[in-house]
């Protein structure tokens, strides 16, 4: 079988950041790399879960809301994957530094009621945050 883009990058020198991964059909598939793969540290499940719902909420109410084709976690717990229609790079990343900045103006977390979420019990809104603010370091002093 052929290797998904995503299993042909180097994860030994990949580094934290804001990446392209690839465009297809005018879908472009950005990672948000919270976090240097294989490095020991990850996010943990309820802080995955939360910046889920924090993110997804903010940027699909957004200036660019009909551009959002998907945003969800990696497996690994580095970071997340954004699917936008038509939306390049360099328009992109202020998008989502944006977003990821009004995530930290939330108190609450949207949609995380037992009627709304599949497990609602396992979110965690401080460790989200730093999470959060960490990356927005990281997009600060790394060129992405």
């Amino acid at each position: 079988m052929e290797k998904i883009p995503s299993f042909q990058i180097d994860h030994t020198i990949h580094e934290k950041g804001f990446y392209l991964g690839k465009v297809t059909d005018n879908i472009f598939t950005y990672d948000l790399r919270f976090k240097k793969p294989n490095d020991g540290d990850y996010i943990s499940n309820a802080a995955i879960h939360t910046v889920e719902h924090l993110f997804a909420t903010i940027i699909r109410n957004g200036d660019i809301k009909q551009n959002v084709v998907y945003f969800g976690p990696m497996g690994c717990r580095t970071g997340f994957y954004l699917l936008l229609a038509g939306v390049p790079k360099e328009i992109a990343l202020p998008y989502a530094v944006d977003a990821l900045k009004k995530c930290l103006e939330l108190d609450d977390i949207p949609g995380a009621s037992e009627k709304e979420c599949g497990n609602y019990r396992e979110h965690d809104l401080a460790e989200a945050k730093r999470e959060i603010r960490e990356y927005l370091s990281v997009l600060e002093r790394v060129a992405v």
